[in-house]
């Protein structure tokens, strides 16, 4: 077997040092700029969970992934939402999405939520899947940073904000809340690299952040019955 140096090692790509916030793994931006600057490699991590711990639904944070996912469906690929809670409304997702390529999965079980999450996952067909698993396990959520890893996919599991004590697989770990201003705060529990001790302060006041944030409840809103999901594909999985 042939000798490798240190050096040699440590400029590998898929090398990371506890000092350095990245190890040269693809990304995707989030369209927020001081989000950016704080997520290792600038972006949200291809392959990488990232668990977003909620203080409550509706309060934005759909919409700060509304610009990443708008990219990976720029490259042809799918978007999976696992288990949303409550009405997905179509029409505010429309305007900055293609519903032909949103899938939308309603397990009935918190077993089949996880389930669904992982095969979506590691198959590498979408390019992003979000799943809510509010009593998730901390071997399924090690089960789905592999997933993701796995297929490359942009991976995030939301959570209430209570899980935050508990300990997590994932790389990424963001606590998420609303100001009265109607900012999205965002404080990063654990990633990559050294610790950001500062609560980043997002402006989610745009016309279109507004449209699906408030509108909607956060894509979730009231709508007319049947007319919330009009135009999204929607599998069941019992």
């Amino acid at each position: 077997m042939n000798a490798v140096s240190l050096a040699e090692v440590l400029v590998r790509p898929d090398v990371w040092r506890g000092a350095a916030a990245t190890a040269g793994v693809p990304v995707v931006r989030s369209g927020f700029a001081p989000l950016d600057a704080e997520l290792p490699g600038g972006g949200w991590a291809r392959g990488g969970l990232s668990e977003l711990l909620c203080a409550g639904s509706g309060i934005g944070e759909c919409s700060l992934l509304l610009p990443a996912l708008a990219s990976v469906q720029a490259e042809g690929r799918w978007v999976v939402l696992i288990a949303p809670p409550q009405v997905v409304y179509a029409p505010a997702w429309a305007e900055r999405l293609d519903l032909a390529r949103l899938l939308v999965v309603a397990p009935e079980t918190q077993r089949d939520r996880v389930w669904a999450a992982e095969q979506s996952l590691s198959s590498g067909a979408p390019g992003a899947v979000l799943c809510w698993a509010p009593q998730v396990e901390s071997t399924a959520v090690r089960r789905l940073q592999v997933a993701a890893a796995t297929g490359g996919a942009l991976g995030f599991l939301f959570r209430p904000e209570s899980a935050g004590r508990e300990p997590s697989a994932a790389p990424l770990r963001l606590q998420l809340g609303a100001t009265p201003e109607g900012r999205l705060a965002v404080r990063m529990l654990k990633r990559r690299g050294p610790p950001c001790a500062e609560t980043l302060l997002l402006d989610m006041s745009s016309r279109l952040m507004r449209s699906v944030a408030h509108e909607s409840a956060d894509l979730a809103g009231v709508a007319p019955a049947g007319a919330g999901a009009r135009g999204l594909a929607v599998v069941s999985v019992a």
